[in-house]
């Protein structure tokens, strides 16, 4: 009597995680990425750099250490490196999604920035800056219909300061004809809540702009922990 054959995912010879892949694929393409958890989503985003490897340890490992799958993707190449298990197939994808989900938010900008578009803008914000390890200062300069000109990273700082010179600020809004501008920077503490120096160094931007009819729409401060507006928690 012949020996009946196996179905291919009995082969033992045939790596375990080849079976999970396929059904994570088919739950991704089926439900969409909100049916799966951080962890399972960070397993697919690494299948690409590790095809014959289980991405699972690693994927658990990664939000082990960073806490989440937006901490992972914008977490710094030196301490990705800590972790036990990845190489540099595994960083540059990483940072190759990072890099995507930003431009992709900025493509969202140039036609849509406006007062009436806000989300957006904290979108693009929280997504270039939130999770960055040191104190970026941005400035969305903006023509008198809100319309972006230009989305430019004037300072980068340490951990916990960025050197900020107001008149720095409306030179250059001058220099690319702005009639306004937001101000947008990070704090690597994850907590966004505004310091008494960001709140002094707003003011008088606002003091130098207004006599040339430069309108500060908004500081926009964000953190792991979320974003705040200074003009929202009527600080200016």
């Amino acid at each position: 009597m012949p020996t009946p054959t196996k179905p291919p995912d009995e082969d033992p010879e045939k790596p375990h995680y080849l079976g999970h892949r396929e059904r994570l694929r088919e739950r991704f393409r089926s439900a969409g990425p909100d049916a799966l958890s951080d962890y399972e989503l960070l397993e697919m985003a690494l299948f690409a750099a590790l095809p014959r490897r289980d991405t699972k340890p690693l994927a658990k490992s990664l939000l082990k250490k960073f806490g989440s799958f937006a901490e992972v993707m914008h977490a710094p190449e030196t301490l990705l490196r800590e972790v036990d298990g990845i190489g540099e197939a595994s960083i540059n994808q990483i940072k190759l999604i990072a890099a995507a989900a930003t431009r992709i938010a900025k493509g969202a900008l140039p036609e849509r920035v406006s007062l009436s578009s806000w989300n957006d803008v904290i979108g693009y914000c929280r997504t270039s800056q939130a999770f960055a390890d040191k104190e970026q200062f941005r400035i969305l300069f903006l023509d008198k219909r809100n319309r972006l000109i230009a989305d430019e990273v004037q300072q980068t700082g340490t951990i916990d300061h960025t050197p900020v010179y107001p008149r720095e600020v409306i030179k250059r809004a001058l220099e690319v004809s702005a009639t306004a501008i937001i101000l947008v920077h990070n704090h690597p503490s994850g907590d966004p809540s505004p310091s008494q120096a960001d709140i002094q160094m707003t003011r008088a931007i606002v003091e130098i702009a207004k006599p040339l009819g430069i309108a500060v729409h908004d500081h926009i401060i964000v953190g792991r922990g979320g974003h705040a507006s200074l003009k929202g928690m009527k600080l200016i």
